[in-house]
């Protein structure tokens, strides 16, 4: 059959065992995003939400996998959201640095997935901050293809 995995750990399918429950629950989690768009390439690097705020810059599985990421990671928080893998990144970098220079961005987090395609994303939020030219706190959280965080 082949490498299904097409050679990166990251792409292996890989079955995740949870237990069963009944139990359900009337109460609905309240979303935390307070904008749109959210894709990088489409966010304007002057939109309103962007200034003075705290920026989340978040690989796109990590909303999938994290089931309480709106609560725990983007509460309060503008977004941006990316694939170091599949998307076209040859932008980013320059795009987050200006993002990040002509907002007063006070703080900026980063959410990763633990496999290691993902550490792509943390490396051009730390090369775009430098670029801003700004001395911008920045926070990694990885998270375990389980949804749980690994740091």
């Amino acid at each position: 059959m082949g490498n299904p995995g097409c050679g990166c750990s990251g792409s292996m399918a890989k079955v995740i065992e949870r237990p069963l429950t009944e139990e359900t629950s009337n109460i609905k989690a309240t979303s935390e995003l307070r904008q749109w768009p959210v894709q990088l390439h489409l966010v304007p690097p002057t939109a309103p939400y962007f200034r003075n705020a705290d920026i989340l810059v978040c690989a796109d599985c990590v909303a999938f996998a994290m089931g309480s990421m709106h609560q725990d990671l983007l509460k309060d928080k503008a977004l941006a959201i990316a694939c170091p893998k599949l998307d076209d990144t040859s932008s980013y970098v320059d795009k987050l640095a200006d993002i990040f220079s002509t907002n007063e961005t006070p703080r900026v987090s980063v959410a990763i997935m633990e496999v290691p395609c993902c550490r792509g994303l943390d490396m051009m939020v730390k090369e775009a901050i430098q670029k801003s030219g700004r001395d911008i706190p920045l926070k990694t959280v990885i998270v375990g293809i389980d949804g749980n965080r690994r740091a």
